[in-house]
């Protein structure tokens, strides 16, 4: 694979490098570790990829989200999905004004720049369908009015996924529509002693007559450390990262292995392989690089390609893994990479 036209940073990358750095402190401040979930986070933000975060409760995702959002002066909404959600509960919709007998708008959460859709395999297909075609075309029709949704705009959407009572599974379709699917694993020790010595030390609020105990999210710093306008020349900074033609070679082989791979019944899209460009050249730029390298490739491979795979029901039967199978194919390809993210 070709290696970088220069190893010299522009000054743009590096002014784009130390906004990283900032936002990457202050998320530390309340969020211990979980490097690569902020460095996929800033991925989905800087390329406006949706994400899909699948892991247990209480792995600080909506924690990091929000600070997230704090940081560079975003707005941010939660949605907790549930079986008796609504579209409208999402979109909005139009009510009677009972004064002037007219209907008015009445928009809903998901006119906000970072959206988190938290459980959103238990809402019904209905709903799924209609926040994921308002990701797709990032406009929302109300009644007769069309509005298009802020800018930026990012889903991260989370799953659960070892309760699946009372859920409806992603289709492979909508499954599609997420740039990342990152996979979430518990805390080092290290990083859970850390984790309980400063919920230890968090105290208390008095209020009212009484007093509460205070969260992690009492103590986020409201102040953002970065702008919108930053954010914007980091998007710009990303187009101009170098991809050479051999890299795209390699991203449009790995993708065809999958289509044809004997263990799998469904492979992936074009979707998939600009998916996989876009994202490596916002990993090089949050690791200080103008141009892309075959690490980026191999660290999100798995995020961007297991999520949109399905495995027949003979690679079942044998006991095979979509993890398996993609590093199998990494393997076939001669790229000798030992981790797929």
């Amino acid at each position: 694979m070709a290696t970088a036209p220069s190893t010299e940073t522009n000054p743009q990358t590096q002014k784009t490098v130390d906004f990283i750095k900032r936002i990457r402190e202050r998320v530390a401040t309340v969020v211990v570790g979980q490097d690569v979930v902020v460095e996929r986070t800033l991925i989905s933000l800087f390329t406006g990829g949706h994400l899909l975060l699948q892991g247990v409760p209480g792995l600080a995702k909506t924690l990091l989200v929000s600070v997230l959002s704090k940081t560079v002066d975003l707005d941010f909404a939660r949605i907790q999905f549930t079986i008796d959600l609504l579209p409208s509960d999402i979109l909005g919709s139009e009510i009677l004004d009972q004064r002037t007998n007219e209907f008015k708008i009445l928009k809903g959460p998901i006119f906000t720049n970072l959206l988190l859709a938290d459980e959103i395999n238990r809402a019904a297909p209905k709903v799924q369908g209609a926040l994921l075609e308002a990701m797709q075309e990032r406009k929302v029709t109300i009644g007769n009015e069309t509005f298009g949704l802020p800018a930026p705009f990012l889903v991260i959407a989370t799953q659960n996924p070892i309760e699946q009572s009372g859920t409806f599974e992603l289709p492979e379709a909508q499954l599609d529509r997420f740039m990342l699917c990152h996979r979430l694993n518990y805390p080092t020790p290290d990083e859970e002693k850390e984790v309980l010595r400063r919920n230890a030390s968090l105290g208390i609020t008095r209020q009212d007559k009484g007093a509460i105990a205070k969260t992690e999210f009492d103590i986020l710093d409201k102040k953002p450390v970065g702008t919108p306008e930053e954010l914007i020349e980091a998007m710009q900074a990303v187009q101009e990262v170098h991809i050479s033609d051999v890299f795209i070679d390699h991203v449009v082989e790995l993708v065809n292995r999958t289509r044809i791979h004997p263990a799998l019944e469904v492979g992936c899209s074009p979707r998939a392989g600009i998916a996989l460009l876009k994202s490596s050249r916002a990993r090089a730029l949050i690791n200080g690089r103008d141009y892309v390298i075959p690490e980026d490739m191999y660290s999100l491979a798995g995020d961007v390609i297991l999520h949109r795979i399905r495995l027949n029901y003979e690679a079942l039967a044998d006991g095979l893994t979509g993890e398996s199978v993609l590093q199998s194919i990494m393997n076939e390809m001669g790229l000798t990479a030992s981790t797929i993210a």
